[in-house]
């Protein structure tokens, strides 16, 4: 006792708690011999007599006040040493004789009860943390327990956080400093908007805190501007590979011929492998109704249409006009030399999106290193 007298404590207003760590596992301990949850290095009996000592009060020095005229008591050097705060309290605490007096107010009587028995044997009752989650999370943050504090959130996120309790969970994690609470609370008043906004929490936040409640709206709207974005680069990704394959198909009908496609009831002979492109059988029914149309004019027809369309993608991206078999494919290439600037830049975006879309899967067959280094 007389080596915790002459440390110099360190006053409420001056303590800047440390981070704390990933949580970590809970320890639920049952007294009058039940079984314990969670990982301990102090036995069962010792653990029992720390909670002994705060239930009999032997020698206690202390008495904290509480909300009704609650009075617990408790022991200098065990809340001196747990917690920096109560350690600077009760350096400025007057009282009679060797006895001192503090007070811890804002919360029941019973939330201040368990906190101060967790100083004491690090052990909780699960029924008493389902109730006095949240007054713990506030205690355990204002005195800088972190132990107790990482306890609170993880029991919130498993299975203490409801619908009826988030919006308050959320206000108070944004008040206790716990960006993980925010950021799983966020989220779960985000994807219930309408079942949340019925609950009194909602409801008294809306009249208490009205910019928070405006913020939650206008990040509702981003997540969903957000979604629209991610769903419009999806489609827009999808529709770019199939512009790839087209293009690998084209010149694998036109370079190789394809020996699979055909009729729809054309079977296969035995030494005969299906074709490895998927687009072979769309592009050749293309390329055969482009053949026979007599409306083969762009805008004369819109399959016709499509074709002039392919046919121009892949001379801008053919490393080898010269002894390409592809159709027109020279023919294209002389165009763009003629072609309006505002033209070339729309399809030389074109040909880089869809050259970076497969990437990553090695340099496509119908180009050259050098072809793709000027993209």
């Amino acid at each position: 006792m007389e080596t915790i007298t002459k440390q110099s404590p360190q006053g409420c207003n001056n303590i800047c708690p440390t981070p704390p760590p990933l949580p970590g596992p809970a320890m639920n301990c049952r007294r009058k011999g039940s079984a314990t949850k969670g990982n301990s290095c102090a036995s069962t009996a010792t653990r029992d007599l720390w909670d002994n000592l705060f239930d009999r009060g032997y020698r206690a020095d202390v008495t904290i006040r509480t909300n009704d005229g609650g009075i617990i008591y408790a022991h200098a050097g065990v809340l001196g040493m747990a917690s920096p705060v109560l350690r600077g309290m009760l350096k400025q605490a007057k009282g009679v004789g060797h006895k001192r007096l503090i007070s811890i107010h804002g919360v029941q009587h019973d939330a201040v009860r368990v906190f101060i028995r967790f100083l004491y044997s690090s052990c909780y009752e699960q029924e008493e943390m389902k109730e006095l989650v949240l007054p713990l999370l506030v205690l355990s943050h204002a005195f800088v327990v972190p132990q107790l504090k990482r306890i609170c959130e993880q029991q919130l996120e498993n299975s203490l956080l409801t619908l009826d309790n988030v919006v308050d969970v959320f206000q108070l994690s944004l008040l206790c400093d716990a960006p993980r609470l925010v950021l799983l609370t966020h989220r779960m008043i985000l994807r219930n908007i309408k079942a949340v906004s019925a609950t009194e929490g909602w409801i008294a936040m809306k009249r208490s805190h009205p910019a928070l409640e405006k913020e939650i709206l206008e990040s509702m709207i981003y997540e969903e501007q957000m979604e629209k974005e991610r769903i419009r680069k999806l489609n827009e990704r999808k529709i770019y590979l199939q512009l790839y394959e087209a293009m690998e198909a084209l010149v694998h009908i036109c370079r190789e011929g394809c020996r699979t496609i055909g009729p729809c009831d054309k079977d296969l002979k035995d030494d005969q492998k299906p074709c490895t492109y998927e687009a072979c059988k769309g592009i050749e029914l293309l390329v055969r109704h482009f053949a026979g149309c007599k409306l083969r004019v762009p805008g004369g027809c819109i399959h016709c249409k499509r074709m002039w369309q392919l046919l121009e993608l892949h001379s801008r991206l053919c490393a080898d006009s010269g002894s390409c078999r592809v159709p027109l494919c020279r023919n294209f290439k002389d165009k763009i030399k003629k072609q309006f600037k505002k033209d070339e830049m729309k399809w030389k975006a074109l040909a880089k999106k869809i050259l970076s879309t497969k990437r990553i899967g090695g340099e496509p067959y119908f180009l050259s290193s050098k072809s793709i280094s000027s993209y």
